[in-house]
């Protein structure tokens, strides 16, 4: 596991869906990691040992990680078990993609098609019928007052070029509540770890229909997420998190997404690099994270690819499959397909074990050098 929530739910979805004995590993990072934990390293010198899981034999058949953070933890415990090791990684790896037996990542990235890249529609996800309906029936008494139908709103925060602040969670607040008011229904509102304290008051504030509010915080001892996913008629999420809007899409409800920019910082801007031509973005919004989220998009624009990501990519790939529309342009499909992502990347897992030690063709072997100080010794 490591800092961020969505790479974390995506390591655990996997391991659960393969129905193999696994364990969490946690780590705590240390403030000098970045010096330490470069892209080829094999080390623990990033690691706070004494507030970290341990790693120690017996070693794993499989790792699964996700993020910078955790490669040099992959590599280090490979070095040590052995080549038998399969090493599977999730999301955008820094280290050469030649250094893992399989990597199952999804559009934004824009990564390469290699034989040992699994390209996904989404992330994966741990979102099943009966977690949901477990998780909703443990909430169901708290919203049994509040009108039906339930629409749910599920609340991200800043990302990339797209800000998400105060204006963005009021203008939320107004077109959710005008959804819930044309079918004579209520609110689930629960903001997440990166919804902005300014943009959470926003949001409660103009909600103007019937509603459940839930202020994440870090002291939070219990999260109304999956009960919403599981209780709602229809699902608000903002189209910054690429990880709740494939939760959302993966429940089969009406899914609307909600696009935190406008003018130059809006999500629907064309995929050729031409802006929207919907609105300017005032003075007055100009602060630190639109100075930020500038040097982003010139980044993603004009940069190398491995540096960005592009999530609109994802939500274009959602809107054109009927799986969900954007908030404001009429209801979404009805019966939308199913997501397959997570059967698909366990196939691809268990084909890892079906041939033995031999895992990778030779002309994915890389050489020495691309993953020192530990070369891979792999048969072909």
């Amino acid at each position: 596991m490591g800092h961020r929530a969505g790479d974390n739910s995506q390591v655990q979805a996997l391991g659960e869906a393969l129905g193999w004995p696994f364990e969490i590993k946690r780590f705590v990072y240390t403030s000098w990691e970045r010096i330490v934990n470069l892209p080829f390293a094999t080390t623990l010198a990033g690691v706070v040992k004494s507030r970290s899981s341990r790693v120690e034999p017996p070693w794993p058949d499989l790792v699964i990680s996700a993020g910078r953070r955790n490669e040099p933890i992959a590599r280090w415990i490979q070095k040590r078990a052995g080549e038998s090791v399969r090493m599977v990684h999730v999301g955008r790896p820094w280290a050469p993609i030649e250094c893992f037996d399989l990597v199952i990542t999804t559009p934004q990235y824009r990564l390469p098609d290699l034989p040992n890249v699994l390209q996904n529609e989404t992330p994966l996800h741990r979102v099943t019928p009966e977690r949901v309906a477990a998780a909703a029936a443990q909430w169901s008494e708290r919203v049994a007052e509040l009108p039906r139908p339930y629409v749910a709103i599920l609340a991200g925060g800043n990302s990339g070029p797209y800000p998400f602040d105060r204006s963005s969670g009021e203008r939320l607040a107004r077109q959710a509540s005008a959804l819930a008011a044309e079918q004579g229904g209520s609110l689930l509102v629960t903001t997440s770890a990166r919804t902005p304290a300014s943009t959470t008051e926003g949001l409660f504030a103009g909600v103007t229909r019937p509603a459940l509010r839930f202020r994440w915080t870090p002291e939070c001892t219990e999260n109304p997420y999956f009960a919403f996913l599981g209780l709602a008629d229809a699902l608000v999420v903002t189209a910054d998190s690429i990880s709740m809007m494939t939760e959302a899409c993966a429940t089969g409800r009406p899914v609307y997404l909600f696009d935190t920019g406008e003018g130059k910082a809006s999500m629907r801007g064309r995929l050729d690099g031409r802006e929207s031509a919907q609105g300017a973005l005032g003075w007055r919004r100009w602060n630190r994270h639109t100075l930020r989220a500038l040097a982003y998009r010139l980044m993603m624009e004009h940069g190398p690819q491995r540096w960005s990501r592009d999530i609109r990519i994802v939500q274009q790939r959602l809107v054109d499959t009927r799986r969900a529309t954007w908030l404001g342009d009429g209801p979404p499909p009805e019966s939308p397909p199913p997501l397959r992502d997570l059967d698909r990347a366990v196939e691809r897992v268990q084909a890892l074990f079906a041939t033995g030690p031999a895992r990778r063709s030779a002309e994915l072997k890389p050489p020495a050098e691309a993953c020192a100080p530990t070369p891979r010794r792999h048969p072909a």
